[in-house]
């Protein structure tokens, strides 16, 4: 499973045909980016602007739909590459906390959880940082800003085994979809 960051939409034209061609079943969780920005600015209450987020998510992942991948709105392992579309199975379930500290990476975390997957974040940067020093492995909650409150607490209570990696660089995406080791941050729960 695949979260692709609302950043990254700029280099989606680029990545689409990259994640449909590795030869494996994607699932792609969008992230919110300008959508979920805007969500941010209003400075509403936690309820509303936790709807509103997983919509901006929603409006994200018909960004990859124009591009041609097919879409899905319920939990189910992918065929071929789809884009998760996660606002009607997000108000059945219900499942996570209506705050800041969850957002798009959690909701991603949730699916990965959901369907017994691994997880590879893109984003645009090259992985979780402490003290300005990249972390390469973390194995334990550590504070940064590069991903929301709640999910490094998230993939490790439920031993998601996650990558976060740069998205801008696509030798980088395309080695770490082969399972080759490149630069980035692996989350590695003890479970």
């Amino acid at each position: 499973m695949v979260k692709i960051g609302g950043s990254l939409s700029d280099r989606f034209p680029s990545l689409v045909p990259l994640l449909s061609g590795c030869g494996r079943d994607v699932l792609l969780v969008p992230g919110g980016g300008r959508f979920a920005d805007a969500v941010r600015a209003a400075e509403l209450d936690d309820d509303a602007s936790h709807w509103m987020a997983v919509a901006a998510m929603e409006q994200m992942g018909w960004s990859l739909v124009s591009l041609g991948v097919p879409p899905v709105s319920y939990l189910r392992l992918p065929q071929g590459t789809e884009v998760f579309l996660p606002y009607c199975a997000l108000r059945e379930a219900d499942a996570l906390p209506h705050s800041w500290d969850v957002t798009s990476d959690t909701v991603a975390a949730w699916v990965a959880h959901s369907l017994g997957c691994d997880l590879l974040l893109l984003k645009s940067v090259d992985g979780l940082y402490a003290a300005s020093r990249l972390l390469t492995r973390i194995d334990a909650p550590v504070p940064c800003s590069e991903v929301d409150a709640g999910f490094i607490p998230y993939v490790l209570r439920h031993g998601i085994r996650t990558t976060l990696i740069n998205g801008r660089i696509e030798e980088r995406v395309r080695a770490a979809l082969a399972g080759i080791p490149v630069t980035g941050t692996v989350i590695h729960p003890h479970i």
